[in-house]
């Protein structure tokens, strides 16, 4: 991949998406990245890019429920957790069934 030595992981990760903007795993690695440095508002646009070309990745599908409870607004993250948790028992996920509960049981009503 030219041009991408000694660049940092974000500028990285940002490059890739002005290259291959429909490319649903750039759209998530740099949503991924985003989100782990704080940067929800961007991230949740990146992550739920990838969510829009392929929507069972229940992955992402938590991360933004994740974006949307960083952001205050715990009835998105609802509706996304209440996704995922769709997603993981239609594909038989135990782990992130279990994660999705426990962030679904920390929403109050």
């Amino acid at each position: 991949m030219t041009g991408f030595a000694g660049m940092d992981p974000l500028s990285r990760q940002r490059q890739m998406v002005a290259r291959y903007p429909d490319n649903e795993l750039a759209r998530f690695s740099l949503g991924r990245a985003l989100f782990d440095g704080g940067e929800y508002v961007e991230a949740r646009e990146h992550l739920s890019a990838a969510l829009s070309r392929k929507p069972d990745w229940m992955a992402v599908q938590i991360l933004v429920g994740k974006c949307d409870l960083a952001l205050g607004d715990p009835a998105s993250a609802r509706a996304a957790f209440e996704r995922a948790r769709d997603l993981a028992l239609a594909q038989h996920h135990e782990g992130p069934l279990a994660e999705v509960e426990d962030l679904l049981d920390g929403l109050h009503p």
